[in-house]
């Protein structure tokens, strides 16, 4: 019998399409993690309180945490109420906020983008800006919602990779070009994780975990973008399918004694 694939989860976004309420998941990430990763991304409905996390965990080699038009909950990092108008899903927030941690504890490889990104900063305590265009020194690292989308996701600044880090480990350059396309940010690091890559304005854009057994990763821009087109972005999807291939190796060995004994 052939070995199992290994299997990526994917939390999905809840949403209203017309007047029925769908999960859903960006087809750019689903693809990322078949054709960059090496791995089977399976969506996993974000039913918030009613879901059963432990089971979720036991089926899959790791965790992908998406980008979102939606925000984060303030009051999840007793941040300011939100602006009028600003697109949160509750049931996104409720799944995953308590999912991080436990990703982390198992020593299952996790990688966080843009939402998923601050996600992982307020899991761990950390807080967030929620309009950094309007705050000190940042710029402003919001896309042209009305360029064609190549533009929107195309090269908009360098991140500069701290020497001696995890991601600077995956390529010989002290820096990388990314995209842009969010408002909202780190303000206070959360605890337990370090600074992996920092954009030319301050703005923390890349974490790791640093007492993490495993890839535990979280990057600010979008490098699922195409991801097969990009050296870095291909590297890191890379690196997060090895690590979930390990983990998946080690799991069914530590089950194979189990049942031996």
């Amino acid at each position: 019998m052939s070995a199992r694939k290994t299997i990526i989860g994917v939390p999905a976004d809840r949403r209203l399409l017309g007047s029925h309420w769908f999960h859903c998941v960006g087809e750019k990430y689903l693809a990322a993690v078949c054709n960059s990763a090496g791995a089977i991304p399976v969506i996993i409905p974000t039913l918030g309180t009613h879901d059963d996390r432990l089971a979720i965990l036991a089926s899959v080699d790791g965790i992908l945490l998406t980008g979102s038009p939606s925000n984060v909950e303030p009051h999840h990092y007793q941040g300011p109420a939100s602006e009028p108008g600003t697109w949160h899903d509750a049931h996104r927030d409720q799944t995953t906020l308590p999912l991080i941690p436990e990703v982390v504890a198992l020593g299952m490889p996790l990688l966080a983008v843009c939402r998923g990104f601050q996600e992982m900063n307020v899991a761990f305590g950390g807080t967030l800006h929620q309009r950094i265009q309007e705050v000190g020194p940042f710029a402003d690292h919001r896309e042209e919602t009305e360029a064609p989308l190549d533009e929107q996701y195309g090269p908009a600044h360098d991140v500069e990779l701290v020497a001696g880090g995890y991601l600077s480990s995956l390529i010989s350059a002290p820096r990388i070009r990314v995209n842009s396309l969010h408002q909202q940010g780190i303000d206070r690091l959360g605890d337990g994780l370090v600074i992996e890559g920092v954009a030319p304005d301050g703005l923390i854009e890349a974490v790791r975990v640093k007492s993490a057994r495993s890839f535990a990763v979280g990057v600010q821009w979008h490098p699922e973008w195409k991801s097969t087109d990009n050296e870095f972005s291909r590297v890191l999807f890379e690196a997060f399918g090895n690590a979930a291939r390990t983990y998946a190796l080690a799991r069914r060995a530590a089950h194979s004694m189990i049942g031996a004994s």
